[in-house]
């Protein structure tokens, strides 16, 4: 329970590595919050710790060595967030930025493709901000993958 089969520092750089190359995929993939996931999104997250546990440990199965690395991730995570808060430029990298996706009542074609968004996700944030395409000023995919419709005024 407590012999560890790999040094510590090796679980760390094993974390830290994982940790990274995880999150260049997740922003590789796209723009959707836990809650916009659907059902192949959220299998794909399931199947995904499960490909990359024995990685992290790499066949250690000892108590410590499963603290180290969970430590190691909440370490990891944490310092990615005070860099993002500190530096925009990190931020962007990280999170990314807001697509203009529509102006004018019409969405672009091309670009909504590129965010693999759907007509009906569409249609959905024109009804949740209650505004009729025409009335549609401008619309963008934000960072954490919601939609934002702003109004022409009236």
């Amino acid at each position: 329970m407590f012999d560890m089969d790999v040094p510590w520092w090796e679980l760390v750089v094993r974390g830290l590595a994982v940790y990274l190359l995880l999150l260049v995929m997740v922003r590789i993939s796209g723009r959707r919050t836990v809650g916009q996931f659907t059902p192949f999104d959220l299998l794909v997250v399931v199947l995904l710790s499960e490909a990359v546990s024995n990685s992290l440990t790499g066949g250690d199965q000892s108590l410590i060595g499963g603290l180290i690395v969970a430590a190691t991730l909440v370490a990891i995570n944490s310092v990615v967030a005070l860099l993002s808060s500190r530096s925009q430029r990190f931020e962007k990298l990280v999170d990314g930025s807001a697509v203009l996706i529509g102006r004018d009542g019409v969405f672009f074609d091309r670009i909504v493709r590129q965010c693999r968004l759907s007509e009906s996700n569409l249609e959905e944030a024109l009804r949740e901000h209650d505004c009729p395409r025409p009335q549609m000023k401008c619309a963008f995919l934000e960072a954490d993958g919601e939609i934002t419709i702003l109004r022409n005024p009236q």
